[in-house]
C-alpha cells in the first residue's frame, strides 16, 4: 500500500482535517483536536518568548486515495545543548494521557512504516540544505499506553532502520473496569469501603446537606470553573504546595479547553455544596467508553466529612449511568486507588535517536544527567517513605494535584542504552 507523509507546521493548515483528527483519535480526550489544538495555542511558543524555540511537527499519512490514515502529533523543540527533539503535543504541564500516533486500525502497519522511513530520511538530511528543517536529534514518546500498537509498531520500525530506541517504564495509570450496575460495584469493594460510601451517601445526600450541581450549558462554566480553582488552590496551599492552577499558561488552557469539550459533550464537571458552601469539585473527561479522573478540589476545613469520597462516588454513578466501561484516575500510585477497585495500567517511555554522530553524543550527555536525577530522586523517595505519608495527605482525592509517584523506575531492555 503506497502511502505518502505531509509535514504540517501551522495549525491553520490542520483545520480542514480536524474531523479526521477525531476520528482517528478512538474518543481518548486527550488525542482529540481540541485538547492538542488548544494546547498548541497556549505552551506551543516558549515562554521566555523566543519563537524560534518550538515549531509544530505534525505528520499527516494520506494513503492513495489522499484519505487520512496517520497523524503523528508532534513539535519540534530547539535546545542548543539537547538539540531538535519531537515531542507530543499535550506534553508537560498538563498531564495528557494515552498519547500515540493516530491511525487508522486498517493502514496501522503502513502509516507505522511509512513514518518510520520519513524519519529515517530527516534525520539523515545534511545541513544547508531545504530538508534540514525537518532534521531532528531525539523522538521522546511519554504517556504511552505500554500495550499502544501503534507506538510499538512504530518504534520497530525505526529500530529496524538503525536507530536507537531506549524504554523505560513510566507512571502508572489506575483503571476500574467498570460493571453495568451501581450495586454490582458495591460488591467489588471491602465491606469497609462499602460502608463508607453508603454512610457518605446517608449522612450527605440523603439528609439534603449535600446539593449538587453540574455545568451543562456554557453560561455555567465560568462559575463552575472559579469554584474548583477556588478550592483546588485551598487545598494544596493547606498541603504546603503552589496547586496547579499557580501556572498562568495551565489556567488559560483549561479555561478555554473547557468550552470545547463542553461542546463535544466531552466534560463533566460539578461541585458539590456541603451545608450551602462548595466542599468539592470535580474535572472529568468523558472519553468513547471511560471517564477520566482529571482534577478535583477540596475544601480543606470540610474533610471530616469525606468530600473526596463523596466526589469518587458522584463521579462513579454517572460513569456506570453513561455505559462507560472504565473509569480512569490517570497516573499516581496512590493507595485510595486500589481500594476502589483500580488496576494499574502500565505506560512506558520511549526515546529514539537516529544514526548520526552529533545526536548519539547529545543522547549519552541527556542519558548521565537522567540517570543522576534518578538516583538522587530514589534516595528522597526512600527518606521520604521512612517518615511514611501524613494522615492528611493519605485522605486526598483523585487527580493531577501532585507530581505523580514511581515517575521513575528502571530501564526496560532496549535496542541499546547509549553507554
Amino acid at each position: 500500500m503506497v502511502m505518502k507523509v505531509v509535514r504540517f507546521t501551522t495549525m491553520e493548515e490542520l483545520i480542514p482535517f480536524a474531523g479526521d483528527w477525531d476520528r482517528l483519535s478512538a474518543g481518548v480526550p486527550f488525542r482529540s483536536w481540541a485538547w492538542m489544538s488548544t494546547w498548541w495555542r497556549h505552551y506551543g511558543q516558549d515562554p521566555r518568548g523566543r519563537r524560534e524555540a518550538n515549531s509544530l511537527y505534525v505528520l499527516g499519512v494520506f494513503d492513495s486515495a489522499g484519505r487520512l490514515v496517520g497523524i503523528a502529533p508532534w513539535y519540534l523543540e530547539r535546545s542548543i545543548l539537547w538539540g531538535r527533539t519531537l515531542k507530543f503535543l499535550g506534553t508537560g504541564e498538563v498531564c495528557s494521557e494515552y498519547l500515540t500516533v493516530l491511525a487508522d486500525p486498517s493502514a496501522e502497519d503502513h502509516a507505522t512504516e511509512a513514518l518510520a522511513q520519513w524519519l529515517t530520511d530527516a534525520a539523515r538530511a545534511p545541513k544547508g540544505r531545504s530538508p534540514a528543517a525537518d532534521r531532528w536529534d531525539r523522538l521522546e514518546l511519554t504517556s504511552v499506553d505500554a500495550n499502544d500498537s501503534a507506538i510499538r509498531r512504530l518504534t520497530e520500525a525505526l529500530r529496524a532502520r538503525g536507530t536507537l530506541v531506549y524504554q523505560r517504564p513510566g507512571p502508572c495509570c489506575w483503571r476500574i473496569d467498570l460493571p453495568e450496575t451501581w450495586e454490582q460495584y458495591l460488591a467489588m469493594l471491602s465491606k469497609k469501603r462499602r460502608r463508607q460510601l453508603c454512610v457518605a451517601e446517608r449522612k450527605l445526600v440523603e439528609t439534603g446537606r449535600a446539593v449538587f450541581h453540574l455545568v451543562r450549558r456554557e453560561a455555567d462554566l465560568p462559575g463552575g470553573f472559579e469554584i474548583l480553582v477556588d478550592l483546588h488552590q485551598r487545598r494544596r496551599r493547606a498541603l504546603g504546595q503552589p496547586g496547579c492552577f499557580t501556572s498562568a499558561q495551565f489556567t488559560a488552557f483549561h479555561r478555554e479547553v473547557m468550552v470545547r469539550l463542553l461542546q463535544k459533550r466531552q466534560l463533566h464537571l460539578f461541585w458539590v455544596d456541603l451545608d450551602g458552601k462548595p466542599a468539592v469539585a470535580e474535572y472529568f473527561l468523558l472519553g468513547k467508553d471511560s471517564t477520566y479522573a482529571y482534577l478535583v478540589g477540596l475544601d480543606p476545613n470540610c474533610l471530616g466529612d469525606a468530600p473526596g469520597k463523596l466526589g469518587n462516588m458522584i463521579g462513579l454513578k454517572y460513569a456506570i449511568a453513561s455505559a462507560h466501561t472504565g473509569f480512569d484516575f490517570l497516573r499516581g500510585d496512590e493507595p485510595y486507588k486500589a481500594t476502589m477497585r483500580a488496576r494499574p495500567r502500565a505506560t512506558v517511555e520511549t526515546r529514539v535517536v537516529p544514526q548520526r554522530a552529533g545526536a548519539r553524543l547529545r543522547w549519552n550527555l541527556w542519558l548521565l544527567g537522567s540517570r543522576a536525577k534518578r538516583w538522587a530522586k530514589t534516595v528522597l523517595r526512600r527518606a521520604r517513605q521512612a517518615h511514611g505519608p501524613t494522615a492528611e495527605q493519605a485522605q486526598d482525592a483523585p487527580g493531577k494535584e501532585t507530581p505523580p509517584a514511581g515517575a521513575e523506575r528502571p530501564e526496560l531492555v532496549g535496542s541499546a542504552d547509549g553507554r
